[in-house]
């Protein structure tokens, strides 16, 4: 994964009246804690923010948190946004170490959609998670997890159980037992799908009467 790098500013004042002046200056007020470190209130650019809250990897990636010119590895933990304005307002860091596993929430990426078995079959893919809590140590963090659906047939699904996870890389649900083994991905039959299913069937029970007749 490439990393992220991130520029912010100590402050050393608190409190709503402070971090009311810092929106007004296009700043977000925030906190880096954890670690072997004392936690350290920030303050951030909103435009700069903004602008990586587009990259889906920001979420769940390790961030070169450069603080007054120190560089810090964090991962982004809590984020408050404001109730209708398109804007941050405030942000939590938490530091990280090589030698120590982190928990992360990292996105999955469903490929094969299109020529999925099931689908063409006349199903319809229901993804239950978009997400899977992991663990693993920072340079084994993945930006994605892949989930290949191309043979999944109607009626069929993909377990947490299933899901390919990189070297390195553990699934947090399944280290708590098998009874975790959710769904990930199914393909379900459709009303259409069951409405020719049963068209068909009458069908032949009408043809099954015609040569019954005759």
């Amino acid at each position: 994964m490439n990393s992220i790098a991130l520029e912010a500013q100590s402050r050393s004042d608190f409190g709503k009246g402070a971090s009311r002046r810092l929106r007004r200056e296009l700043r977000v007020p925030g906190i880096v804690y954890g670690g072997n470190g004392d936690p350290v209130a920030i303050s951030l650019e909103q435009r700069v923010i903004t602008k990586h809250l587009e990259n889906e990897a920001f979420y769940s990636a390790i961030i070169d948190l450069i603080i007054d010119g120190k560089k810090e590895s964090v991962l982004l933990r809590d984020l408050q946004h404001h109730p209708y304005k398109p804007a941050v307002m405030h942000v939590d860091f938490q530091r990280v170490r090589a030698d120590e596993e982190v928990h992360v929430h990292v996105p999955l990426h469903f490929i094969g959609e299109e020529e999925c078995a099931g689908v063409k079959a006349g199903g319809a893919l229901s993804k239950v998670d978009v997400e899977i809590e992991v663990a693993c140590l920072p340079a084994s963090l993945p930006e994605y997890i892949e989930v290949d659906v191309t043979e999944l047939g109607l009626g069929e699904s993909i377990h947490l159980s299933q899901v390919a996870l990189p070297e390195g890389v553990r699934s947090i649900a399944l280290s708590h037992g098998e009874d975790n083994d959710r769904t990930i991905v199914s393909v379900h039959v459709t009303r259409a799908t069951a409405g020719e299913g049963e068209e068909a069937e009458g069908d032949d029970a009408a043809a099954a009467e015609g040569d019954a007749a005759e």
